[in-house]
Formats: C-alpha cells, structure tokens, sequence
C-alpha cells in the first residue's frame, strides 16, 4: 500500500486531532528513521498507523481482544491507555494483511517500550512522544535529546511515563521498567 491509501485507511477510526497526531508522528518517525538509519517508509507506516484503534471505546476494544484471543495482564487490565497498542497491531496483522514485524512490533510497544528495543521500535516510541502536535512540561528536553540520541531519547520518556504513572498511583507495565533499565545501562550519558 502507499501512504495515501494508509491514510485513507485510518480516517474513519479516528476524530481529526487524532488523524492529525497520527500524519505529525509519522513525518517525526521518518524525520528520526532517515536521522539513525532506520527504514523511512516503515517508519512512517507505523507512524500513521500506531493509533488506528486508539478512540473506539473500550468495550469495543475488549470485544476484538476477545475475537483475537488476547490476555491481558494484571498491569494491562486496568491501563486503558495500552489497549490500543496490543489491539493495533494484531488488527493491523490479522485484518489488514500486515506482515511486516518490525512495523507491528514498533506499533505494539510505541506505548510500553521495551528493553532492547529494535531501531525503528525506538524511532516510532520517541516519535510519539515527541511529534509537532505535542505540548507538554518537559517535550523540548525529549525533542533535544532525540536529535543526537534515541536512546536517551527513550530513556527520558520512560522516566517521565514511570514518574507520572507512580505519581498518580497506576499501575507500570513490566515492559517500561524494563525499557527503563536496559536505557539505564545503554544510553549514552547526557
């Protein structure tokens, strides 16, 4: 498929913001992608496609776990917000006929991370949370940092999602801390 007809794909899951985040995550995947030498088209693939579920409504969303035979965890029950990610990437594979894993697994951990994490994984996590639509209290450090790190770039996030997590007592899903830590170790010092 070309980007037009993913595009066309995604606009009736999502409201207009939602479809416009999706297009600045997606020129921000292939901006980093051609940056670090990931794949750009795949990069930008994800980037569009990463929240193609993200605003169908819960109930909605368990039913086609349901369908899929997902499991969520403990962690993941009550975290409405990873839904999307886990949900996405198996409609993506099971109904759109996307093969590609490195595309599925980037969409699949674009809200969790993970430790050691493929180079397109990283760029289309950072992408997200550094796109031109965001605007939150520490997004200019993130943005920094992505220029001349992703790693660093992936540790800063995770921080600041384990942090906000912990501070309004949620639950963190395994797969953060273990990002968390595997950044701890191989990001380069700031």
């Amino acid at each position: 498929m070309n980007r037009e007809e993913y595009q066309t794909i995604i606009r009736p899951f999502l409201s207009e913001k939602r479809f416009r985040h999706s297009v600045c995550v997606a020129e921000m995947a292939e901006h980093l992608a051609g940056k670090f030498g990931a794949d750009v088209e795949k990069a930008w693939t994800a980037g569009i496609l990463h929240d193609i579920l993200k605003e169908k409504p819960p109930e909605d969303q368990l039913k086609m776990m349901d369908e899929f035979g997902i499991i969520l965890t403990d962690e993941e029950r009550p975290s409405q917000k990873l839904w999307h990610a886990i949900l996405g990437a198996a409609y993506l594979e099971r109904k759109l006929g996307i093969s590609d894993r490195e595309i599925l697994d980037a969409i699949r951990y674009h809200t969790t991370a993970r430790a050691d994490m493929t180079l397109l994984e990283k760029v289309v996590f950072v992408a997200d949370f550094i796109s031109s639509d965001r605007e939150f209290e520490g997004v200019e450090a993130l943005r920094q940092a992505a220029e001349t790190s992703l790693e660093q770039a992936v540790l800063l996030g995770t921080s600041m999602t384990i942090r906000d997590l912990a501070e309004r007592h949620r639950t963190i899903h395994p797969d953060t801390i273990a990002a968390y830590n595997w950044s701890v170790l191989h990001a380069p010092a700031p």
